[in-house]
């Protein structure tokens, strides 16, 4: 097992006094994190699956105190998929105001849900963290930078699920189970979507235009529905961690867009399954898409385990003058730009150097990358 970042963070937080919720897509890890968690700190601990319909009948509002009886005396429970059990939140609530010296231990793979579920009723009684496929950060803790760089052209084409990570000759055929079955599981089973075929197209439209703007409106006309379903959809696929949006960032100038919208997915992997295409970097038209994907998705989960306050964004005008990736953080813009070839040159703007004046403006490419996602900045 690579060990992930928040591991650390989670055992600090052990307290018997609060939940810790762990959120993350299916089949990222989080049970295996959560289970060797409780090796690490040497607690006997109870589990029990959201997914299982016992899990469900047992863990019910009017049953908590059969529900208490049934932990015996294990002070450590694990409740896994929590999103599948209705009122889960209230449920939790009981148990930690009863004060019986019980850690719970939740993941999620639903924002939504859990979010619906938790929020009110654990206020001031939970810790939440993110748990992402596997890390370039992670990586190189685990083997080394040039271990990093001798897989980089898997893990741009096969991802960095675990499975996958510590899998690779079986790639494709994981990837293939992960698009087919679990990619849509929470999507169509707790938002009631009707149109399975239609969050399909709509994937497959987001897959083609990765490292793009993406007009909702032109997208409506390629999957064939209306703007607001087709919005409605991406949203619910943010909210199980298939995909994120990345804005644009506007304040100075008039002649900059700031409607428009990127999509990047939280893993290239999944991405490559859904157009059905896992050539090597050098015999694709898409490697630029590709490695846009892959840093801006690495770079989030380095801000994320460190915990950036600050924004993100990319910047256009209406000229097609652009800078690919902004942090903003305490006042503050720190431009990048994105190229797979070392050689390949780029300037930034004048326009926007003019208006916005940053701190620091740096070419990534596939020579510095891994320095730039492994040291936190700031």
């Amino acid at each position: 097992m690579i060990p992930r970042t928040i591991e650390n963070k989670l055992i600090k937080q052990i307290d018997h006094k609060k939940a810790i919720l762990v959120f993350g897509p299916r089949q990222v890890g989080k049970t295996t994190l959560v289970k060797d968690l409780t090796k690490k700190v040497g607690a006997a601990f109870a589990y029990f699956n959201g997914d299982e319909i016992t899990t469900r009948n047992l863990w019910r509002n009017d049953q908590v105190p059969t529900l208490i009886q049934s932990f015996g005396d294990k002070k450590m429970i694990i409740l896994d998929e929590a999103q599948m059990v209705e009122e889960v939140g209230s449920i939790c609530k009981q148990i930690i105001d009863a004060e019986l010296g019980i850690q719970l231990i939740l993941t999620g793979s639903s924002a939504l849900n859990m979010a619906n579920l938790t929020q009110e009723p654990l206020t001031g009684r939970k810790w939440e963290y993110f748990l992402y496929p596997i890390s370039c950060a992670e990586i190189i803790e685990y083997s080394g930078a040039p271990e990093l760089l001798r897989r980089l052209s898997q893990y741009l084409i096969y991802g960095c699920y675990p499975e996958v990570v510590t899998n690779l000759n079986d790639a494709q055929q994981i990837l293939n189970n992960l698009a087919s079955s679990y990619l849509y599981k929470d999507v169509l089973s707790l938002t009631g979507v009707k149109k399975p075929l239609l969050l399909e197209k709509i994937l497959k439209a987001l897959a083609w235009q990765v490292g793009s703007e993406v007009s909702i409106n032109e997208l409506s006309q390629i999957v064939g529905a209306d703007t607001k379903t087709v919005d409605s959809y991406i949203y619910l696929l943010e909210q199980v961690y298939v995909v994120y949006r990345v804005g644009a960032h506007s304040g100075n100038l008039r002649n900059e867009i700031t409607r428009k919208k990127k999509i990047y997915f939280y893993d290239n992997g999944i991405r490559n399954a859904l157009i059905g295409n896992y050539s090597l970097p050098d015999n694709r038209n898409d490697i630029g898409a590709l490695w846009e994907n892959y840093l801006m998705t690495e770079r989030k989960k380095l801000l994320a385990h460190n915990g950036f306050y600050g924004h993100t964004y990319f910047w256009r005008s209406k000229a097609q003058a652009e800078v690919d990736y902004i942090e903003e953080i305490d006042g503050k813009i720190y431009a990048y730009e994105f190229k797979w070839n070392p050689g390949a040159k780029s300037k930034f703007p004048p326009s926007f150097l003019e208006a916005y004046k940053p701190v620091k403006t740096d070419i990534i490419h596939r020579d510095n990358f891994w320095q730039w996602l492994k040291d936190y900045p700031y």
